[in-house]
């Protein structure tokens, strides 16, 4: 997230957790631009984007008690958090009606905030070890965790066994996270 380094992003989850709303607000002005360009690239749709944060910050604020310091990246448990609830919204778009090719027509060609998340270095190198796979698993990757493809549907676009898709994402992402971790 910008400027705040992974252990101040853990320890305002931790007081977050204990319901301190200055460390709240000072997690929403760090975080908000970054997870409202993911909700925006997903869900195409400005208005919907923005409400979708309002929720995603309702989440934090509930289940900041759920991150693990120990275990996981907050800046990842953050941007999952986002990327999880603007799914969860197009799929429940999806299931209102099949017209999701023209309500991306409708998404502001304007650059905005996705934009600058996508430009951005973290952005620069999910891009590059994503260019270290195999280029359709990289796709389906894409596919899964930033379009919301389910399983299913890739391994009927890619015709291969369920269980074979599974192993490709797992993979995969196991991939992309050595790659993504820091060099000690």
């Amino acid at each position: 997230m910008p400027n705040l380094p992974p252990e101040e992003l853990s320890h305002l989850l931790a007081r977050i957790a204990l319901r301190d709303r200055a460390a709240f607000r000072a997690l929403h002005d760090a975080c908000a631009p970054k997870l409202f360009g993911i909700c925006l690239r997903l869900l195409r749709d400005r208005r919907e984007a923005e409400d979708a944060l309002q929720e995603i910050f309702v989440k934090i604020w509930h289940g900041a008690d759920r991150f693990a310091t120990t275990v996981g990246n907050p800046s990842a448990w953050l941007n999952a958090v986002a990327r999880n609830h603007a799914i969860d919204r197009l799929r429940q778009r999806k299931a209102r009606y099949d017209g999701l090719d023209s309500a991306r027509e409708l998404a502001d060609p304007a650059p905005g905030p996705e934009a600058q998340a996508i430009t951005s270095d973290d952005g620069r190198r999910i891009d590059d070890c994503l260019g270290r796979l195999v280029p359709e698993r990289a796709e389906a990757i894409r596919l899964a965790y930033v379009e919301g493809e389910t399983y299913l549907d890739l391994s009927q676009r890619y015709d291969v066994p369920l269980n074979t898709m599974r192993t490709w994402l797992r993979r995969g992402l196991l991939q992309l996270r050595d790659c993504l971790a820091p060099v000690a």
